[in-house]
């Protein structure tokens, strides 16, 4: 097979959620990363919108990469179909070799995890650990109290507008992905992010 055109990290949720959009958009972003004839690298389970995704992008003809923590395996029901799947002892580790190995980063619905990994590398890119994009893609209006709050955030003085441009958000799948993969480029591909330790 060659070499990925690109390698979008996705996070997002180990549930389905009850909104079938949700479901639709996770096989929307999986299509879209098959069939620009990219790499998909995420958390590496076949539950939830997390197996959408991967399957979707398998079924594009996409790579996946699956990350995922020992103590997951069973939980998030390893995906053992990934082209590479990477079982790795902490959380630490399984966030650092996401983020090594993507171009950019976007989420979808998803939970408390998805939150933490979303806000984690966005921290490390506001502290300039690493220059790669990051985007949210607002399902079915999923993250409108979230952007509310954060505007809300900015205006209160605790986030500068800057902060707030180093996320792109959107409805539009395809808008989102294409942004977010031209921002990449070809010189940033799988760049190493500076130590956060």
């Amino acid at each position: 097979m060659a070499e990925p055109a690109f390698s979008i990290c996705v996070y997002c949720g180990s549930r389905p959620g009850e909104n079938p959009a949700f479901a639709e958009a996770a096989k929307a972003v999986g299509h879209w990363i098959g069939g620009h004839g990219g790499q998909l690298v995420y958390g590496g389970g076949r539950s939830g919108l997390m197996g959408t995704v991967a399957e979707a992008t398998r079924q594009a003809g996409g790579r996946v990469v699956g990350v995922i923590p020992q103590a997951l395996v069973d939980k998030e029901l390893a995906n053992r179909l990934c082209d590479e799947l990477h079982i790795v002892q902490t959380m630490h580790e399984r966030k650092a070799m996401m983020a090594e190995r993507s171009d950019a980063f976007v989420a979808l619905p998803g939970g408390i995890g998805t939150f933490e990994e979303l806000f984690e590398v966005w921290t490390w890119r506001q502290l300039g650990y690493h220059d790669k994009p990051l985007g949210l893609l607002n399902v079915a209006g999923y993250y409108d109290a979230l952007m509310g709050f954060l505007n809300h955030s900015v205006a209160s003085g605790f986030m500068g507008e800057w902060q707030m441009g180093l996320l792109h958000s959107g409805s539009d799948t395809s808008d989102l992905l294409q942004t977010l993969v031209e921002q990449a480029g070809t010189n940033a591909r799988h760049t190493p992010l500076r130590s956060v330790i």
